[in-house]
C-alpha cells in the first residue's frame, strides 16, 4: 500500500517548470565593461543572467549568419547590422541605436605629449600604429576613414599593426608593441596602462553608433525584456557611466 501511494504521489506531482534561460547576447568588444554591468543589474532585479559573448562585430555577425544560437546582437557600427537585416535575420521592429562613442589615439600612460589635428597625422605616419583591422572591424573602418579625411592614410597604412578587434589593438599599446593605437574613447577609459594622446575630429569619420536588435531565431523568453531594459533610462545610464554617448 505504501509503495502504491508513493507511486501515485510521484505521478500526481506537477512537472517542475524549467527556470527561464537568460538571453545570449553577442556584443562588440568595446562594450565589455558596460554590458557586463548591465547584465549584473538585470540579474539583481530578479531575471536570469544573460550570457555574454564579446568579439569584433564582424566576427559576431558572421556567427549569426552561420546559425549560431543567440538572442541579441549589438554591433559597433551600422554596416554589420545592415548585413544581418538584409539577410532577414533580425526580428522586425527591434533594431534601435543603443549608444555612441568617440575615436581617439592612445599612447602609453607615461607619454606626456598631446596630438592636435595639425600634428596627429604626421606623428602616426612614423608608426607603428595599432588598430583593429580596417578591412572588417568597425573601429578599424572608422580609423581608416578618419585618416583618409586628414590626408594621412597613405603614409600611415604601411605602419599599421592590424588587430582582430579594438581591445586587441588596445592591448598592443599596453604591452609596448606599438607606441600609438586607434581605439574608442571608452576603451582608453577602461585601461590604466594608456592615456588619450589625441582626439579625432567628429567630422573626420561616420558617426559611431551601436545598434541593438533581437535576432529572429531568438528562443529566450527574457530576450525582449532585456532589450527593452537596455534601452530604458536605467539601462542607458549604465552606458553613460562608462563614457558612451547617447
Amino acid at each position: 500500500m505504501r509503495r502504491l501511494l508513493l507511486f501515485l504521489a510521484l505521478f500526481a506531482a506537477p512537472l517542475r517548470a524549467q527556470p527561464p534561460r537568460g538571453p545570449v547576447v553577442l556584443a562588440a568588444s568595446s562594450l565589455q565593461e558596460a554590458m557586463t554591468t548591465a547584465a549584473e543589474r538585470w540579474t539583481r532585479i530578479g531575471h536570469a543572467r544573460p550570457v555574454l559573448s564579446f568579439a569584433a562585430s564582424s566576427a559576431l555577425a558572421r556567427q549569426v549568419e552561420a546559425g549560431a544560437p543567440a538572442d541579441l546582437f549589438v554591433s559597433a557600427d551600422e554596416a554589420w547590422m545592415d548585413a544581418l537585416d538584409r539577410a532577414g535575420l533580425l526580428a522586425a521592429g527591434t533594431r534601435t541605436d543603443l549608444a555612441g562613442n568617440r575615436l581617439v589615439v592612445v599612447a602609453p600612460a607615461r607619454w606626456r605629449g598631446r596630438l592636435t589635428r595639425a600634428t596627429l597625422a604626421r606623428t602616426l605616419a612614423a608608426g607603428p600604429v595599432a588598430m583593429a583591422d580596417p578591412a572588417a572591424v568597425p573601429a578599424g573602418r572608422y580609423g581608416e576613414a578618419a585618416l583618409r579625411r586628414l590626408g594621412a592614410w597613405e603614409s600611415v597604412a604601411p605602419h599599421v599593426v592590424r588587430a582582430e578587434n579594438v581591445r586587441a589593438a588596445l592591448a598592443l599599446v599596453e604591452r609596448g608593441v606599438a607606441p600609438f593605437g586607434i581605439v574608442y574613447a571608452t576603451d582608453a577609459r577602461a585601461s590604466t596602462e594608456v592615456r588619450i594622446a589625441g582626439l579625432f575630429p567628429a567630422d573626420s569619420h561616420p558617426p559611431i553608433r551601436y545598434p541593438l536588435a533581437r535576432l529572429k531565431t531568438s528562443t529566450s523568453g527574457e530576450a525582449e525584456g532585456f532589450r527593452r531594459w537596455l534601452l530604458s533610462g536605467e539601462g542607458r545610464a549604465v552606458f553613460r557611466r562608462y563614457g558612451f554617448t547617447q
